[in-house]
């Protein structure tokens, strides 16, 4: 019989760092529509973002350190909560790599990897309050599953589109490395996804 404590410290935190990725995302779809010009000052918005991510990731493991019972087993929270910092690491990376290389330029495809990647932060933020009920999470890491897919399809036609024939190789590289890091960040809720279903199993 697991000992469950009253507090709901755990999943407070967690919801909450997961709704900091609605926020990441939104601000995300704001760079790469905005003009260049306008990007880097959007890029520190993102960085803040990543930076209260940084310190809700910092909480949740010193709520580990001073709890005796914890809701699950320590290592899946932590899990959940550094691939959540992942998919926050991975936009920050993104936009402060397309500013520092001065990709001015960015294919139509990233457009849609964000607007995926903006499905899954919304799927999450919504889903993490559930994590009490963990068992009836299955449709959550159904859907990311599906969308980390669709990631995936969007992310090897943008790979075969810049490797045109003709194209600036420079360009094509700094690009490149942009669009990567948006994929590892689908690939993070993928992550995030697999240690829910974890924690399913576990509590089943």
């Amino acid at each position: 019989m697991r000992l469950t404590p009253r507090s709901t410290e755990f999943f407070d935190l967690i919801t909450e760092a997961a709704g900091n990725l609605v926020t990441a995302t939104a601000l995300l779809r704001e760079f790469v529509a905005a003009p260049p010009v306008e990007r880097e000052a959007i890029a520190q918005r993102i960085h803040a973002v990543e930076n209260l991510g940084d310190d809700l990731t910092h909480q949740v493991m010193v709520q580990l350190n001073k709890s005796f019972i914890t809701p699950f087993d320590r290592e899946d929270i932590q899990a959940l909560a550094a691939r959540i910092d992942d998919v926050l690491d991975a936009i920050d990376a993104a936009a402060d790599l397309a500013v520092l290389y001065r990709v001015d330029e960015l294919p139509p495809g990233v457009e849609a990897q964000v607007k995926v990647l903006e499905r899954a932060a919304g799927l999450t933020a919504r889903s993490m309050p559930g994590l009490a009920k963990v068992g009836e999470l299955e449709p959550f890491w159904v859907e990311i599953n599906d969308l980390e897919n669709e990631a995936d399809r969007i992310y090897r036609r943008l790979l075969a589109d810049l490797f045109q024939p003709g194209a600036d190789a420079l360009t094509v590289l700094k690009t490149k490395e942009v669009v990567e890091q948006l994929e590892e960040a689908a690939d993070a809720f993928e992550h995030i996804a697999d240690v829910v279903q974890t924690i399913a199993v576990k509590e089943s």
